[in-house]
């Protein structure tokens, strides 16, 4: 064998750094706070109430009555408001404006929140090892941000709400945000959590992609007002399968503006989660151990409370509250179900 150079390089392994763990669970509960307060902007109408992107008007909220004119004269010119809300009074156009404005502000705090301890992590070199997924996920953030304003401007000129599907692609990828984050920042901690699941290694992911598949639906139906459709249940409509499920043409219409096959697949699918968690958790009651099958069991539990919730959801006719809830119980067993799957992988 030929000796070692004493140029080579060591290799990049990343170290255990609490620090950095510490850093990047703050940005998991900052993301999940921009998923509560940008579920109360989609559910309160608010997200069309700003119609600029300005980064020093941002900044800061209306503070004199003069700039509370001139974003009220500029939202007066959207479509929303003249098919909707025509004759708004300024105390109610504030209250719409309040949620979008702090939906924007936090996303700027968790780009400065992550910005300066990364280049200061990296300059220091605490980011050895894991440098390019950290960067990732800094390119992710920027990028989410850039997708929020296409989301909005979908919405502003053409109709009374942001597309469907930008609004789905906004949330998924908070989703993954959140899911990236938190494995990394388990990394940086240094935990092993490789344990016996008692079912194939597979079946965590499976189940956490059929839950970000079933809050992709959501999105989508929340993102057409759909949610008050239809408050019967556990029938649609007075009709286990409505006959307009699939009415509408080209096919994938129906996944976007039918209000009836979003109810239809958004209910399918949280039945099929319900039943998919609660099946790996019994097989991790039966068979599993330490962290896999405690994270299997809070992942069960969390899946039935989240399908409850949903039924609650609909027969309230996705009143404000109960709506938000829901959202949030769908990142917390999104976040419980990547947990899970890191339980069994990574030793």
């Amino acid at each position: 064998m030929t000796p070692a150079s004493s140029t080579d390089k060591p290799p990049r392994i990343a170290q255990r750094d609490a620090w950095v763990g510490a850093w990047l669970l703050v940005i998991c509960a900052l993301v999940l706070a921009m998923i509560v307060v940008g579920g109360a902007t989609r559910l309160t109408d608010s997200g069309l109430s700003i119609t600029e992107w300005d980064l020093g008007k941002g900044l800061t909220p209306p503070l004199s009555d003069a700039r509370w004119a001139e974003e009220f004269a500029l939202y007066r010119q959207t479509t929303e408001y003249q098919l909707q809300n025509r004759g708004m009074s300024l105390d109610e156009f504030q209250f719409i404006y309040w949620w979008e404005w702090g939906h924007r502000f936090l996303g700027k705090v968790i780009g400065v929140v992550f910005a300066l301890p990364f280049f200061a992590f990296w300059a220091t070199g605490r980011l050895r090892g894991r440098f390019w997924p950290v960067l990732g996920l800094f390119a992710l953030g920027g990028l989410q941000g850039a997708i929020g304003w296409w989301m909005v401007t979908s919405g502003l000129w053409s109709g009374l709400d942001v597309s469907p599907i930008r609004l789905a692609i906004h949330l998924g990828m908070a989703f993954l945000i959140l899911g990236m984050s938190l494995w990394l920042a388990l990394d940086a901690f240094g935990r092993s959590f490789a344990s016996k699941l008692g079912a194939p290694i597979w079946a965590p992911f499976a189940l956490a992609a059929l839950i970000f598949v079933q809050v992709l639906m959501g999105a989508l139906l929340a993102g057409a007002d759909a949610g008050p459709a239809y408050a019967d249940w556990p029938m649609i409509g007075g009709e286990w399968v409505p006959a307009t499920a699939f009415a509408l043409d080209p096919f994938w219409h129906n996944f976007t503006e039918n209000h009836a096959g979003q109810h239809l697949v958004h209910r399918s699918l949280g039945y099929a989660v319900a039943l998919a968690a609660l099946a790996l958790a019994g097989a991790a009651f039966l068979r599993g151990e330490g962290h896999a099958r405690r994270w299997a069991l809070v992942v069960g539990a969390l899946a039935f409370g989240q399908a409850a919730l949903g039924v609650v959801t609909v027969i309230t006719g996705a009143h404000l509250h109960v709506a938000l809830t829901h959202q949030v119980g769908a990142a917390v067993l999104w976040a419980a179900a990547v947990l899970t799957a890191r339980a069994v992988t990574v030793k």
